[in-house]
């Protein structure tokens, strides 16, 4: 597990009972990347999830995501075709007594290519009919709802939720 150090103004939402976090639905040809979460992480380690991040630092939700693609996938600001934000909402994650506030975020990207970080030990570019039975984290499904509306993914079993 790793311990959290702040950057100078950034948050630390390690404690808190809220926390404001991205959650991109990365998509490619019609195929949505998902990334399963590195077991060195603290929270939701092993479970699969859009790249996602805290908004702990005074950055916008769409500079948040530009700045996660960049350091979790390798997608450069260049390689975005579209970015459409979707309507804010709350997950109570009770494995760990904090509720997310989730910013949903759609990203159009000219590329499949992935380059991960430490964050994650794989990737799968998937279509959403494909998500079903896979653990997800909290939300995730709420998040492509926004996007993709209501998909064969209903059929999944809601294992986890929407944080970073």
């Amino acid at each position: 597990m790793t311990t959290f150090v702040p950057k100078p103004g950034q948050v630390d939402y390690t404690h808190a009972a809220r926390a404001p976090v991205i959650n991109c639905v990365v998509e490619h040809d019609g195929k949505i990347l998902l990334v399963k979460r590195s077991r060195k992480l603290n929270l939701h380690p092993g479970v699969w999830n859009g790249v996602s991040g805290f908004l702990d630092d005074g950055k916008s939700p769409m500079e948040k995501a530009k700045e996660e693609l960049l350091e979790e996938a390798g997608i450069s600001p260049e390689q975005i075709i579209s970015m459409e934000e979707g309507k804010v909402f709350e997950v109570r994650d009770g494995a760990y007594g904090k509720t997310w506030v989730t910013h949903p975020v759609h990203v159009k990207v000219a590329t499949d290519a992935v380059k991960l970080d430490w964050e994650a030990e794989e990737y799968r570019w998937v279509a959403p009919a494909e998500i079903k039975g896979l653990a997800l984290t909290p939300g995730f499904l709420n998040v492509l709802d926004q996007f993709f509306g209501k998909t064969a993914h209903l059929s999944s079993p809601r294992t986890r939720g929407s944080m970073p």
